[in-house]
């Protein structure tokens, strides 16, 4: 090894990688190339300190490196890269080549700007990329990135692009990085396109401990598009309430793995942190304290925030059931309000759903919701529909007479609110999003354009595929966040599974809920060819009963970001090769790094050992 510390201290650990095979073949190779009188005058291990260092740095950039581009996430599309080192230049800008720029650009430039200064990112590879200097040292530098929209595009700001109805939004982009210094280009048909590729372009490039911002993989060329137009991040602030700025801080870190809906689950039946102008009385009733709410200036702050971040806001007000909260400004147009014992009219406590089968709680909800409506300028609202309890409405004296002087049954009178509400919110330009109870359980109608969010088991999309409807996958079994950590072995062949009872000890459970199993879903499992364009996407979900701002961005992050490359990316990489855990896992390590780097508490998902040595972790190791 005395060879390896005569070149540079920092090589040595080169020689417990590299085989004695390998050396010798280099020292053959330096007698080549450099002659007999080097290693006579020198000695053979002398000659290749002298002739061979720029070859020994591109070895160990080999060594180093690992076979993926470790530091894309979600991996695009389609990717190309070489294997040289570039460097960004001390005075290294972005330059905006679109005419009257729209100020959320503007900013997106400079947020891009300002990470790429200030992550300070090393490399995840044993040395922190160490090995990288002196190839780091001789590269070239890069001067410029040049943003430009396509022939014919129109320029509109980013926050408006990001909501324009599903399967219209242009969020592709194609991004190159010449390795020879010149200038770097990034092209889109959108602002959001040209969102989506700065997000890639500041992902590309490592500190070597302050001395430069770097690249080992140039060039580098991108064409990229989302396999799916709804890529979601679902979170839960009935059960326990998070500030205005922790909702920002998540909005940020779904930016960063290009997590395009945030579907706010505001108000349950715990509590009802949204103020809502013309019902004001139910949040001054209804949230924890009022310190607790969410103001229309919140709102709107919240909605124009994430817009910049090309992030729609899906808002969603659970009805009819998980209501009981309005029971505290208006108790005429709620039943079995805490009843007892609450197993046995709820899912969870307290009880009390909306008396639908009234005709002024059909009025009072459709104004409601109108209300809610105006506030968020999404093409998409949900009107929720899980979990309906029909006990409650057994033991309730209103609705029984209801039924008993019309004739109706249950199932007719909720099909009639459910048309009601829908209809008004039709008339305002929504499509409306409903659990998938309101397609399986009930025979209601719903307008052919409503999208169904898949949450009870993935095998029940290709029943609402069979009814026509556009679906999302939020399923329990793979998606929810609040289900378990799971463990940090890496591809664990002996995981466990869903046992013959259909139960889940609480240890399979933190297996099933891991990043690794997330990651494994199959947006068309069970769904037939003719029936996969109704899939638009998926969500994980962060139900909060245990969460709250304190474990926030540890239990969401980056298990979160797991599903945003199953449905940006699709099913294979970029070289073609099914999508798989080992080549995803060290690619969101790095993306947990930055995400910490980033002021998001990300939980780590292995220990670093491991996070520094890519499938030497797994149990088949």
């Amino acid at each position: 090894m005395a060879f390896a510390t005569l070149i540079s201290p920092s090589y040595a650990l080169a020689a417990t990688l590299i085989p004695r095979a390998f050396w010798t073949l280099l020292r053959d190779h330096v007698f080549t190339s450099a002659g007999s009188d080097c290693s006579v005058v020198l000695g053979w291990a002398a000659c290749l300190a002298v002739e061979m260092r720029s070859f020994i740095a591109s070895v160990l950039l080999l060594v180093f490196s690992v076979s993926e581009v470790a530091s894309l996430w979600p991996i695009p599309r389609s990717l190309s890269t070489g294997s040289t080192a570039l460097k960004l230049s001390p005075t290294f800008d972005i330059n905006i080549n679109v005419k009257n720029a729209p100020s959320d650009l503007v900013s997106a430039v400079a947020r891009s700007k300002s990470y790429i200064q200030t992550d300070k990112m090393q490399r995840l590879v044993v040395g922190r990329g160490s090995g990288d200097e002196s190839a780091v040292q001789q590269a070239h530098q890069l001067g410029s990135l040049a943003l430009s929209l396509a022939p014919g595009a129109e320029v509109k700001p980013i926050a408006q692009e990001a909501i324009v109805p599903l399967g219209s939004r242009r969020e592709e982009y194609v991004l190159h990085v010449p390795a020879d210094g010149s200038a770097a280009t990034l092209t889109a048909n959108s602002t959001l396109g040209l969102l989506r590729g700065l997000t890639t372009f500041e992902q590309l490039w490592y500190d070597l401990d302050g001395q430069a911002t770097y690249t080992i993989e140039a060039p580098i060329s991108v064409t990229d598009s989302p396999a799916y137009p709804f890529r979601g991040f679902m979170l839960d602030t009935a059960r326990n309430f998070f500030s205005v700025s922790d909702i920002k801080r998540t909005l940020d870190a779904m930016s960063w793995s290009k997590i395009n809906q945030f579907h706010w689950h505001v108000v349950d039946s715990q509590s009802f942190p949204l103020q809502i102008p013309g019902f004001m009385d139910i949040s001054a009733k209804g949230a924890y304290s009022s310190s607790m709410v969410y103001t229309p200036e919140d709102v709107q702050d919240i909605v124009t925030y994430a817009g910049e971040r090309g992030i729609d806001v899906l808002i969603e007000i659970d009805t009819p059931g998980h209501t009981a909260i309005i029971h505290q400004a208006y108790p005429e147009h709620v039943a079995c309000f805490e009843g007892s014992p609450w197993a046995v009219f709820a899912n969870e406590p307290p009880a009390g759903q909306l008396r639908f089968a009234s005709s002024n709680t059909t009025n009072f909800t459709t104004e409601l919701l109108v209300a809610v409506a105006k506030m968020f300028p999404s093409s998409l609202i949900s009107t929720g529909g899980d979990e309906l309890n029909t006990e409650c409405y057994a033991d309730d004296a209103e609705t029984q007479q209801i039924l008993n002087s019309t004739g109706s049954t249950l199932e007719e009178l909720l099909s009639t609110f459910t048309q009601t509400t829908h209809g008004a919110l039709q008339d305002l330009g929504k499509t409306t999003v409903v659990w998938e109870e309101m397609v399986l359980d009930f025979n209601v109608t719903l307008a052919n354009d409503t999208v169904v969010m898949v949450w009870i088991s993935s095998e029940d999309a290709a029943a609402v595929a069979e009814k026509g409807f556009r679906l999302v996958h939020a399923p329990s079994d793979y998606f929810y966040l609040d289900c378990g950590a799971g463990e940090w072995l890496g591809s664990d062949p002996d995981a466990p599974g869903k046992r013959q009872d259909g139960v889940f000890s609480q240890a399979e459970w933190s297996w099933l809920m891991s990043c690794l199993q997330s990651y494994t879903f199959d947006p068309l499992a069970n769904i037939s060819e003719a029936q996969q364009y109704l899939v638009l996407g998926g969500q994980q979900l962060l139900w909060t009963e245990q969460s709250g701002p304190e474990n926030l961005d540890s239990i969401a992050w980056p298990r979160a970001a797991s599903s945003a490359e199953v449905f940006w990316t699709g099913a294979t990489f970029p070289d073609g090769s099914p999508r798989n855990v080992t080549g995803a896992l060290p690619r969101l390590h790095d993306l947990r790094f930055r995400m910490v780097q980033r002021g998001v508490n990300a939980i780590p998902l292995q220990p670093l050992w491991c996070a520094l040595r890519p499938s030497l972790c797994n149990l088949n190791s």
